[in-house]
């Protein structure tokens, strides 16, 4: 039945119009947005997923970071150590030359003198972010270390961070405040090495070098030769050096693997943090081709109910027509 004042077909029509209206704006919305779920009102659960996935990912970008500056650091070490080693090796065959009869043992010093002066340039300019692992003027010498590697986050949505750790007293050369803490300052007892004694009772404890503007370890012989060093004091001294090689040897091989732990570590979050992005987006981001479907059948679907309303209204307006006539 048709009614002047009440047209049950307009209404339709119009209830039916409204509702594509806003359907249209809600995939437009996420069109413009690029998000199907932009706020909690939209899916509270997917939304509340999406906030603490995002917020993981950030924490990785700061371990990344970190991750980053411990990488530096371990690298600055590693570097000076490559060069420690290297000096070492030389002080070593300076000191095997001078067993050879008719060197000049003065002329080798000399030589073992310079690169001693190297160790002691090389172990200070290892500093990064005010850090040096390698030399240490402190009473008290920080030799735990510790670089942020990830974190985990429990049942309770508590957070735990978890750490590569590293015993920088393995890398500590030089201590100008308790010579014995480092590797080239420290005492070395010669008879320990399996090395013949000495004569005359000579003490057998040898230490590589004197820290600039430090303290010497008490009841050491600093590893130096001259025309009046014998061939056992020789021995002495070229057995210490090859213990301290061999120390220093294997303390650069432990940071290089650190470098290569943190390396690994690096390549790991980044991967995460690629998958915690592509699980957000698979959570809330829009399907950018289905919304475009979805848009275009709206948009026909309104066009559709707008021609449906004004026919409604014409009727009502031939209605009108018939009864002027009348």
């Amino acid at each position: 039945m048709s009614n002047v004042t009440t047209n049950p077909s307009t209404s339709a029509a119009l209830t039916v119009l409204r509702g594509i209206n806003k359907d249209l704006d809600v995939v437009q919305q996420q069109v413009s947005s690029g998000y199907r779920i932009q706020t909690a009102s939209d899916d509270p659960t997917y939304w509340s997923m999406a906030t603490t996935m995002r917020s993981d990912r950030s924490s990785l970008s700061t371990i990344t970071d970190a991750l980053g500056l411990g990488a530096s650091k371990v690298d600055t070490a590693s570097t000076a150590m490559d060069t420690v080693v290297s000096l070492l090796t030389q002080i070593q065959s300076k000191l095997v030359s001078a067993k050879e009869s008719g060197t000049n043992k003065n002329a080798i010093n000399a030589d073992i003198q310079q690169l001693k002066n190297q160790l002691q340039s090389v172990t200070q300019s290892a500093s990064f972010s005010g850090e040096n692992w390698l030399y240490n003027t402190e009473q008290q010498a920080n030799t735990q270390q510790s670089v942020i590697s990830n974190f985990t986050r429990g049942t309770g949505g508590q957070i735990n961070f978890t750490t590569i750790d590293y015993d920088s007293s393995q890398t500590l050369m030089i201590d100008t405040a308790q010579p014995a803490r480092g590797l080239l300052t420290k005492n070395v007892d010669a008879s320990t090495l399996g090395a013949p004694g000495t004569s005359g009772g000579t003490a057998r404890n040898y230490y590589l070098l004197a820290a600039s503007g430090g303290t010497t370890p008490p009841g050491g012989t600093e590893i130096s030769i001259s025309s009046s060093t014998t061939d056992d004091e020789l021995t002495d001294m070229i057995n210490v050096t090859n213990s301290l090689l061999k120390s220093a040897t294997s303390a650069d091989s432990t940071l290089g693997l650190m470098s290569s732990n943190i390396t690994d570590q690096s390549d790991y979050i980044s991967k995460l943090g690629d998958a915690i992005k592509s699980s957000v987006g698979d959570l809330v981001d829009t399907n950018m081709e289905e919304a475009s479907v979805r848009q275009s059948a709206l948009q026909t679907a309104q066009q559709m109910g707008v021609q449906t309303l004004s026919i409604a209204n014409s009727m009502a307006s031939k209605i009108l027509i018939i009864l002027q006539s009348k």
